[in-house]
């Protein structure tokens, strides 16, 4: 609808993860050199948790596609199932038969498989994004069967992505033998108000567009402000206030276009991921309630509360 009107060859919001729009914050830097590190140290199990939207999965996708033939990698989205069907999920990403199979045979045939793939010096990697939804017993399971070896190497390394529930599991105390042997833990931080305002002008410039500056800086403050710096919910309120200067034909999106298009969901009981709350009963709602933002004296700061679903 607006990628002409601006110029994008792109949409520049999309809230699909896309790895080519990656933006390196430092903790995205410090978290992708961190998963590098322990791969390459042959931790057992690697974690990286963060809210809901923080980049979580992009930067998997950034970090294990395209890296060529050196790496043997199952990408699963966590399964709310059993370990036997965890075995499955992993066979059918190699490739591997596994139909009547039981649950012994399928450790054994994902054993034969690693075996098959190490021994052509290819590292091997299990990435399990939303990995909070593993059951217990699963991801007990799955620390005893990670202790397989060959010659002295290993010949499976994990790494758990999933949302900060994921830490919570793992802190239990009949999870201690899994978490001793967690080599890479890392939090993913939402982005400040400094990194949000270059995430948004990086954002801009790589979907083809001949201003980085389309949005104003009072806008990516509002912006920040009702985020609270999460990148999927900046990258939703973006591309809808780049419809609201389409719908307008303005220029620039500066702050009186993200003030309208918060007040006009603030109308409507809010956005859907967020909490519904009364409305006022003799104001318009402005950003502040559309954010759950912190006192006035503090509406931009990262402790705000956007009331985000669960």
């Amino acid at each position: 609808m607006y990628e002409a009107f601006y110029g994008f060859r792109v949409k520049p919001f999309a809230l699909s993860p896309q790895e080519e729009f990656l933006f390196m914050s430092r903790q995205h830097r410090m978290a992708l050199e961190l998963l590098v590190y322990g791969l390459q140290n042959q931790a057992m199990f690697s974690v990286v948790t963060g809210d809901i939207g923080t980049g979580k999965t992009t930067l998997m996708r950034h970090l294990f596609c395209g890296r060529g033939p050196s790496n043997a990698v199952a990408m699963i989205t966590g399964t709310l199932g059993t370990f036997t069907e965890l075995l499955q999920w992993i066979l059918s990403e190699f490739n591997v038969d596994y139909q009547g199979l039981d649950k012994r045979g399928l450790q054994q045939a994902l054993v034969q498989q690693l075996k098959w793939v190490n021994a052509r010096n290819k590292r091997i990697i299990l990435v399990i994004d939303e990995a909070q939804l593993l059951a217990q017993e699963a991801l007990e399971e799955l620390r005893l069967f990670s202790n397989i070896n060959a010659g002295g190497t290993m010949l499976l390394q994990t790494v758990l992505v999933g949302q900060l529930q994921l830490r919570d599991t793992l802190r239990r105390k009949d999870m201690r033998p899994l978490a001793q042997r967690v080599g890479v833990d890392y939090v993913l931080a939402p982005l400040d108000q400094e990194q949000t305002h270059a995430y948004i002008r990086h954002r801009l410039g790589f979907a083809g567009g001949s201003r980085e500056d389309l949005f104003t800086a009072d806008a990516c403050d509002a912006i920040f402000a009702a985020a609270r710096g999460i990148p999927r919910i900046i990258n939703l309120f973006c591309d809808t206030a780049l419809v609201y200067g389409y719908a307008d034909q303005k220029a620039t999106i500066d702050a009186a276009t993200v003030k309208e298009m918060f007040r006009d969901k603030a109308r409507d009981g809010g956005w859907l991921f967020q909490r519904p709350r009364p409305p006022r009963r003799s104001q318009v709602p402005d950003v502040a309630s559309v954010s759950d933002a912190a006192p006035a004296k503090d509406r931009a700061g990262p402790g705000s509360e956007p009331g985000l679903a669960a």
